[in-house]
């Protein structure tokens, strides 16, 4: 019997897409014994937004969060969590000490499969990570963002005619994507994931796609894609029928919209084709039925509020009506015919009450996020009239950018942009007369090579000079790890772990691990007054007191 592999994303990917990764760990123990039975082949529980947002929001340490899962699942399912390559989960690239410090203790504590990307698809910046992984004892799995090239207008084409400037063509075909598959395993990867976080993978392209891969590299491909746009349930459909290894699923109550396709309209796909996903059925039964009242727990932090018909995927029964429709979608499947797919694919999700297809975000082929987080810029500017001409100018700046693919962080930096560009453009000004640093850092080559060179004049424009200049990161600067005199003078990170915290979030690890000093201050000392007061970096004089009063 035929089988494919299932990388569950519910509690990483799944509730960062729908509900701002606000999960608490409480809530995360209630599915844990589900899990361990159900037999995924992976499950994506860690990296992202999760460490950030749980310390941030839920005041959660992410690395018992990780303990704890790999506790609950044990070995029946290969944990994964997701970095951004040399950036880790910020913007500049990271020394190679903080790479193996993160990686080593990543999987240590429980992680089995290391997805690393990187948001311009810059081999380089993933090297570092897919050496560490492997030295440490995990799968590295390299991730090649998927995207499209600008749409242009004709004043577009116009514009860079007079000033015979290149726009570029055709960068992103299928043998850019193939190539960086190559290079890839050649590092080393031991899996490649096509990366679709915007959801823009047309099943044709797909289809195509899985097809040449799989003459190019012996090791597996996975499929990795949102439903946002409307193409992510048939591009999956489409990738299972031409061969792909692993695809990526979330668990129904967490599925469709902007989260990936949901698991069972996969199973019953594959169902229909006999294919064995070696998942144990009952379980993710019981899975759906937590999960659903845990998004109910969620609401105000529920992105669409749209929950999906109560469907138990164990024992189902279709109405007559979706069997076809499901019938028909496995012939378009086999027999290429992507635009009837389609067709039937958005009337199955419809059924199951998943969100329509976001057309605007289809139409600016940008990620979901992306569309948001310009949308609220230009709202907390009372200039949401602007958003049009925004979009617009997203295909130009760009360009000018190098033509990056739109994944954090790239797509929050050229949104951003685009923003200002409308904002000049409003104001009278010069195109570019505001920048952000981000952008300023991208245009410069700081965060590594981009797909489309940069024009050197517009370099020179914006960042002083036309040559690229690299990060160096022999400049990193350790964040400070301050002794805190009002509890002691212990330090405010004790462990390796959490010296990691801070390295990676400072902005919201120091505020964490001082409760934390706080309450283990408290007690230990629980007759000696508390004041509290900020982490201090103290002087050269204050450590030598400190060490007079130590040593007499």
């Amino acid at each position: 019997m035929k089988k494919i592999l299932i990388r569950d994303l519910s509690l990483r990917d799944g509730q960062q897409s729908q509900f701002a990764t606000r999960m608490t760990q409480a809530q995360v123990d209630r599915v844990l014994p589900f899990y361990a039975k159900a037999g995924f082949y992976a499950c994506e529980v860690w990296g992202g937004a999760v460490p950030d947002s749980i310390m941030r929001y839920l005041n959660e340490n992410p690395w018992e969060r990780l303990e704890k899962i790999k506790s609950g699942i044990g070995n029946t399912s290969k944990l994964t969590s997701l970095t951004r390559g040399r950036n880790l989960f910020g913007y500049a690239p990271y020394p190679e000490d903080v790479i193996e410090g993160f990686t080593k203790n990543a999987i240590e504590s429980g992680i089995d499969i290391v997805r690393i990307f990187d948001a311009l698809n810059d081999i380089d910046n993933m090297k570092s990570s897919i050496k560490f992984s492997k030295q440490h004892g995990g799968i590295p799995d390299c991730a090649v963002c998927y995207t499209v090239d600008p749409k242009f207008t004709l004043a577009d084409k116009i514009s860079a005619f007079i000033s015979r400037k290149k726009l570029p063509k055709n960068i992103f075909n299928i043998n850019y994507f193939v190539d960086k598959a190559i290079e890839l395993e050649k590092e080393g990867a031991e899996i490649i994931t096509i990366k679709d976080m915007a959801g823009l993978i047309h099943p044709s392209t797909t289809s195509e796609l899985i097809k040449e891969l799989k003459k190019a590299v012996k090791i597996p491909i996975d499929l990795h894609t949102h439903d946002t746009p409307g193409y992510g349930l048939a591009s999956i459909f489409s990738a299972i029928v031409n061969g792909v290894d692993i695809v990526d699923a979330v668990i129904m109550p967490f599925a469709g919209g902007p989260a990936a396709p949901a698991f069972e309209l996969i199973q019953i796909f594959c169902d229909k084709l006999g294919i064995d996903t070696g998942v144990d059925l009952k379980e993710v039964a019981n899975i759906s039925k937590e999960l659903r009242e845990i998004r109910k727990e969620l609401a105000e932090f529920d992105t669409t509020k749209m929950f999906p018909i109560e469907f138990d995927i164990s024992n189902y029964k279709l109405e007559t009506d979706i069997d076809n429709l499901f019938d028909k979608a496995v012939e378009c499947a086999k027999n290429d015919n992507t635009d009837e797919l389609l067709v039937h694919t958005q009337a199955i999700t419809k059924y199951f009450n998943f969100p329509d297809p976001n057309q605007q975000v289809k139409d600016a082929e940008i990620p979901g996020g992306m569309y948001t987080n310009m949308v609220a810029q230009l709202k907390q500017l009372k200039l949401d009239h602007l958003m049009n001409r925004a979009l617009k100018l997203v295909p130009k700046c760009r360009v000018d950018a190098g033509c990056p693919p739109l994944v954090t962080p790239t797509s929050q930096i050229v949104g951003s942009q685009a923003v200002n560009l409308a904002l000049d453009e409003q104001n009278g000004k010069l195109k570019y007369s505001t920048t952000t640093t981000q952008f300023v850092n991208l245009v410069q080559g700081q965060y590594g090579k981009t797909p489309f060179p940069v024009y050197p004049k517009f370099r020179e424009k914006i960042c002083g000079s036309p040559e690229e200049i690299p990060y160096d990161t022999s400049k990193h600067k350790k964040q400070d790890n301050p002794l805190l005199q009002n509890l002691g003078y212990t330090k405010l990170a004790i462990t390796e772990k959490e010296e990691l915290l801070v390295e990676l979030f400072p902005n919201v690890a120091v505020g964490f691990l001082t409760k934390i000093r706080e309450k283990e201050f408290i007690k230990a000392n629980p007759d000696v007054p508390y004041v509290d007061i900020k982490p201090k970096e103290l002087t050269q004089e204050d450590y030598d007191n400190l060490y007079k009063e130590n040593w007499y």
